[in-house]
């Protein structure tokens, strides 16, 4: 089996790559080992800055995550060109992020970019940055990423 062209690959993409898009890529990895599809799919997550290279995800995010039973382990990176022709899709969080995705877009690139939220069945579009916020925001983000990650997936063709 060529994994180039039967595994779907999908990068979630926020600004520091430690809250939000690290969120999206552990909900979404343990969705799709429940559905027993991880071998159909590639997933990793990234930012558009480079502050946190190198960094664990926020604590916070992690707590969230591990509370509802989702494992994470990354590493923060920032986007390259070559995610541009390596992914499949690039989800992002916002509109800044979507505005600066485009912006770093090499010509000719293949991904489909494109906001997460717009998956969101409560047509919530922004996944908002809960770094500076109480841990409602941390929660809330949980919610969404859920959602978000069974309509994608769904949008697949995947149940």
């Amino acid at each position: 089996m060529d994994n180039d062209t039967t595994t779907i690959k999908v990068l979630f993409v926020c600004l520091g790559n430690i809250c939000r898009s690290t969120m999206a890529e552990a909900v979404f990895k343990h969705s799709i080992e429940k559905r027993g599809i991880s071998s159909q799919l590639e997933v990793d997550s990234a930012g558009t800055a480079s502050y946190h290279i190198g960094c664990n995800p926020d604590a916070r995010s992690a707590a969230t995550c591990l509370k509802n039973g989702v494992p994470m382990k990354h590493k923060a990176r920032q986007v390259c060109d070559e995610d541009f022709v390596k992914y499949d899709y690039i989800l992002c969080m916002d509109e800044e992020n979507l505005r600066d995705l485009k912006d770093m877009a090499p010509k000719g690139h293949r991904a489909i970019v494109k906001m997460f939220g717009t998956y969101d069945p409560k047509g919530d579009r922004i996944i908002k940055d809960p770094y500076y916020g109480p841990q409602g925001g941390f929660d809330r983000n949980f919610a969404q990423c859920t959602r978000c990650t069974d309509a994608f997936l769904e949008s697949l063709g995947y149940e």
